[in-house]
């Protein structure tokens, strides 16, 4: 098992000011400390040379410091490293002491650099597809409060002046108004603080639902069986989950250490419980197929190569090819996405505005006629 992390140190507490290390950081100083080693140059002495190499103001310089310091004085790297949680996680910490024990450090150091750069190229996918969706919708909320905050407020005064009743779908965007109005503009304290007693429970309340147990899986069932974005979610999921666990037993971490690791790193709590019940299987000696087919969240294909992998003994190039073949069918489904999103949005918003228009003219066209009798 995995080592705790224990009380956080004086120095730990000292670099919370400190520029935090972002995972590109952590990549680049994996990857040439793996070429440091590989050219023959002792841990210590690499790993100060890479300390110098990061900004006065970094974070992960004072972090190297002290591992540096931790490992002269007699550490392993690995037990210098896990001091540091929020920097090199248990994925991280976990190969190293494998490498560590297996002689093969700076192997391992690659295989870690290929996995985050693979897994933040994944990560940087999917943020920008949902990042063109998020724009157009906070625009669109941006127009939709300037329309009814200072546009349809002046057409309500031009209606009352005619005295007749309004339309429903008018008098309804009229209420709107002024209820968007008085949170808006702060004509009304007590709409307004009402309105954000109401906003700051809702955060709350789903803050508070995610830390619970059933909460969170409810969540995350939600994600990976939602409509149109749910395929893209698991698809995600699946390549996290057997490119994490593949490249650990390549490491040569034993699997039930392994799934422990990746059942954290997956952060999918409907996924968690699928590799808890692969764990207990493995545990009692069984396969770990079934409790993957019985989960309902790996297909077919999947289930298929990892039970190939098994009998074979290659189960880790055959996590590693899974996870090859879902990256590029996430590149498919994100652009797949991003097509759909397009039209959609523009439809959506067309009937926003549309409707607001139409609510505006219907008593127009109504006055309109009624002059055009009275000719």
């Amino acid at each position: 098992m995995s080592k705790k992390p224990g009380k956080k140190s004086k120095l730990q507490l000292r670099i919370g000011g400190q520029k935090k290390a972002k995972p590109a950081d952590i990549t680049l100083f994996t990857r040439q400390l793996a070429t440091l080693l590989d050219a023959g140059l002792p841990l210590v002495r690499s790993i100060r040379i890479l300390q110098d190499q990061q900004d006065d103001g970094s974070q992960l310089k004072v972090v190297l410091r002290d591992i540096a310091s931790g490992v002269e004085g007699g550490k392993t790297f690995s037990d210098a490293l896990s001091k540091y949680p929020n920097v090199f996680d248990g994925l991280f910490v976990n190969m190293i002491r494998a490498g560590e024990a297996g002689g093969v450090l700076e192997t391992i150091l690659n295989r870690l650099a290929d996995f985050s750069e693979k897994s933040e190229k994944l990560k940087k996918k999917v943020k920008s597809a949902m990042t063109y969706p998020a724009v157009v919708l906070s625009i669109a909320g941006i127009v939709v409060v300037f329309l009814l905050t200072f546009v349809v407020p002046r057409f309500q005064s031009m209606f009352s002046q005619q005295g007749k009743e309004l339309p429903v779908i008018t008098q309804t965007l009229i209420d709107v108004s002024n209820a968007m109005k008085n949170f808006v503009m702060l004509k009304n304290p007590i709409v307004t603080i009402v309105g954000i007693g109401v906003i700051i429970g809702i955060i709350a309340g789903i803050k508070f639902l995610v830390k619970t147990k059933g909460g969170k899986y409810t969540i995350d069932s939600f994600k990976i069986n939602a409509p149109i974005f749910g395929e893209l979610v698991k698809k995600v999921i699946v390549a996290r989950f057997t490119r994490t666990l593949g490249t650990l037993i390549a490491s040569g971490v034993p699997i039930l250490q392994a799934l422990d690791i990746v059942g954290d790193a997956v952060g999918n709590a409907v996924v968690g419980k699928a590799i808890g019940n692969v764990h207990a299987s493995i545990k009692e000696g069984e396969s770990i197929v079934q409790p993957l087919r019985e989960s309902g969240i790996f297909d077919p294909m999947v289930v298929g190569m990892i039970d190939v992998g098994e009998e074979t003994g290659t189960l880790s190039e055959m996590m590693i090819r899974v996870a090859d073949t879902y990256d590029d069918d996430v590149d498919t489904a994100v652009d797949g996405l991003t097509s759909l999103l397009e039209p959609l949005l523009i439809v959506f918003l067309a009937l926003i505005v549309g409707t607001i228009v139409i609510a505006m003219f219907l008593p127009l066209l109504s006055l309109m006629k009624g002059m055009g009798g009275a000719a």
